[in-house]
Order: C-alpha cells, then sequence, then structure tokens
C-alpha cells in the first residue's frame, strides 16, 4: 500500500503594517518585495500571520504613539511582532513599552528585516 501524498506546506505567512510617511510607504513596498520573492504569503490578518511587521513612524508625538500601540495591538493579537521603521532607533523605548517584540530594526534596513524574519 503507498502512502498518500501528502498536502503541499503551507508557505510561511506574515502580517505586515505600514505607518508614517511616503518613505516608509517605499521601505514597505520593498520589504513585501523581498518578502513574495522569498515565498512568503502576506497574510490579511493577524490570526493568519506567522508573525508581524510593523513599520513604524517615530518623527512626531501622535505618530510615535499609534507606532506604540500598534505594536501592542500585534503583540496582543498574533504575540509575534517586528519592528522596524523610524520609530525602530529609539530601539530602548519601543522595548521598553514592548519587552516581548522579536527584533527592531532602524528605518531603511531591509536586510536586517528579513535576517529577522528568518529567524
Amino acid at each position: 500500500m503507498t502512502a498518500a501524498p501528502s498536502a503541499p506546506a503551507r508557505p510561511p505567512a506574515v502580517g505586515f503594517i505600514s505607518l508614517g510617511c511616503p518613505k516608509n510607504l517605499v521601505d514597505s513596498e520593498r520589504i513585501l518585495t523581498q518578502l513574495r520573492a522569498e515565498g512568503y504569503h502576506i497574510a490579511p490578518d493577524y490570526a493568519e500571520a506567522d508573525l508581524v511587521l510593523v513599520n513604524t513612524c517615530g518623527f512626531i508625538d501622535a505618530a510615535v504613539e499609534e507606532s506604540l500601540e500598534a505594536i501592542g495591538e500585534a503583540l496582543a493579537e498574533n504575540g509575534r511582532v517586528i519592528v522596524t521603521g523610524c520609530l525602530g532607533v529609539r530601539e530602548e523605548e519601543v522595548r521598553r513599552a514592548h519587552p516581548a517584540v522579536l527584533a527592531v530594526t532602524g528605518p531603511h534596513a531591509y536586510e536586517a528585516v528579513m535576517a529577522a524574519v528568518h529567524r
């Protein structure tokens, strides 16, 4: 008797939140393009994501607050969060507010983001 063929494995899924200015959007598009090129699925919600990337803004107080809230929501809903973007240069502040984040990178840190995703 032969074994039934196994179903193909689901590709890893990444949730993505992009906050901030047009430069931040360009960073998000570059990261999303790399994720897709490497076979990752972009999840439509937290429940389907294996982890969540939050691309943050860190220039004005309201944007910092919005970014920290988005990180907290992603942690509460998914538990596996990588932070990137302008707020990432203030890593101590991010980790003080949300010590459970998996990694924190700054803006334009595409390789560091991908390295964190691969872990």
